[in-house]
């Protein structure tokens, strides 16, 4: 998401940087670029505008105008103001331990409402809530099916009433009475949706709404849909009175209009970005570290944050020692390969590293059945093999591309593509951390 308008806003800002001395009119070029970027990702015409213009104000300025590098100064007051766009600051959901907790989620049909629901679950019981899920759509066919389906993919009880003629209303009333007499501390509510905002949904929703006091009521946005999208924010804001919206999708082609415009129009803080199919994949909405991705500036903390969910400290500090101690093998490979697996799509980690954008581009071309090729072959060697590849000679290589289906070639390519991981490894344990240039293409055999 947002590639398109991260490439339009940097050959913005690339001109506007190369000038040495800017004036009004260089000032209202740019910017009309940048309104056309803007309105090219779907971005509701009355955000562009008002966005653009509050941009003008600033960069219009003496100050700017008088800088030594006034294109970088634009540069600052594009992400500052695209950081208010999209709500200054996190916003925490009213969600709280030593009480029991209740969500509403609504949405449209097709708006990842269902799998929403699953991914909230998950995200509160690692805090340490015990989540309740309760189905509330009995109308579209498979939906109580795919809440039970999820929610077992994240160890979370389903509420579910399945007769014939059971209405919402009556599931929801006794979903609460299970919770509290089981002692959940977070009841997560599904809703029906429709393909489109009608009248019946509606009138459902706040009848569901007026029946209990609930702690947020989220709406569930495809940000595939665009401006389609904040009209149906407007929409559900207005007549049921949302509190917080759940940005879903982002990891696919959308242009990014729906994460631009629904705060600006409704006044509704985004809580949550969906951004992978995983059910880990549910992070909390960053103004500043969006405005960060949007204008490929990467996500630093984001990506801290992934890690340290996905290593564990005692084990990074075992493997940085081995690395020093040039005791890397096929065993810690397999194992980095695979939880830098769980953190997302190769591509998409990389995007949050200052920089790595075009690195990014180059994975997203990589085949994803490369990693299991990798798998197969290390699973085909010795024990004594994995932990001494020095020991590897040709016809082990031999017996190793029989067993895991593979060519000759392509061991010896996976032996080399390890001799450079290591020289990487080694590079990052030097360097802080920081990623030499073209060695994430190299690990996976690219030059």
């Amino acid at each position: 998401m947002f590639d398109r308008l991260t490439e339009t806003l940097q050959v913005a800002f690339n001109r506007l940087k190369g000038m040495g001395v800017l004036n009004e009119k260089a000032v209202d070029e740019g910017l009309r670029e940048i309104r056309r970027a803007l309105l090219d990702a779907d971005v509701n015409f009355k955000v562009a505008r008002s966005f653009t213009d509050r941009i003008r104000e600033r960069a219009i300025g003496e100050d700017v105008m008088k800088s030594l590098t006034p294109g970088q100064q634009i540069v600052k007051i594009v992400r500052d103001e695209l950081v208010v766009l999209l709500g200054e600051d996190a916003v925490d959901a009213g969600i709280e331990k030593g009480k029991s907790n209740r969500v509403l989620l609504v949405g449209l049909q097709g708006s990842g409402k269902t799998t929403a629901a699953a991914k909230l679950a998950n995200y509160y019981k690692k805090q340490g809530f015990r989540p309740l899920l309760v189905a509330l759509d009995v109308y579209r066919p498979a939906a109580i099916k795919q809440l039970k389906v999820v929610g077992s993919q994240v160890g979370v009880e389903v509420f579910t009433r399945e007769e014939e003629g059971v209405k919402p209303l009556e599931i929801l009333r006794e979903a609460n009475q299970h919770a509290k007499d089981k002692g959940f501390s977070l009841v997560i509510y599904d809703t029906a949706g429709r393909t489109t905002v009608d009248d019946e949904m509606m009138s459902e929703a706040i009848g569901l709404k007026n029946e209990l006091e609930f702690d947020e009521v989220m709406l569930v946005i495809d940000a595939m849909t665009g401006q389609d999208a904040v009209s149906t924010a407007k929409a559900f804001n207005e007549s049921v009175g949302i509190t917080g919206c759940i940005l879903t999708k982002l990891d696919g082609d959308a242009r990014g209009g729906a994460a631009l415009s629904v705060r600006e129009v409704t006044g509704v803080p985004i809580l949550f970005a969906s951004v992978g199919e995983g059910m880990k994949a549910l992070e909390q909405f960053h103004p500043d570290r969006m405005a960060g991705r949007i204008l490929g500036m990467g996500d630093v903390l984001t990506l801290i944050e992934k890690a340290e969910e996905e290593f564990d400290a005692r084990e990074a500090e075992q493997l940085r020692r081995k690395i020093e101690e040039d005791g890397f093998n096929f065993e810690d490979f397999l194992n980095q390969m695979k939880q830098v697996q769980k953190m997302g799509p190769m591509s998409q980690v990389i995007k949050m590293i200052p920089g790595m954008g075009k690195i990014a581009k180059q994975l997203d071309e990589v085949d994803p059945k490369e990693y299991r090729r990798i798998e197969a072959m290390i699973l085909s060697m010795t024990l004594e093999e994995r932990r001494k590849p020095s020991i590897i000679n040709n016809s082990r290589r031999r017996r190793i591309a029989k067993g895991s289906g593979m060519k000759h070639q392509d061991v010896g390519r996976l032996l080399n593509q390890f001799r450079e991981a290591k020289k990487m490894m080694k590079k990052l344990t030097k360097m802080g951390g920081m990623v030499p240039k073209g060695a994430i293409g190299r690990m996976m055999g690219r030059r």
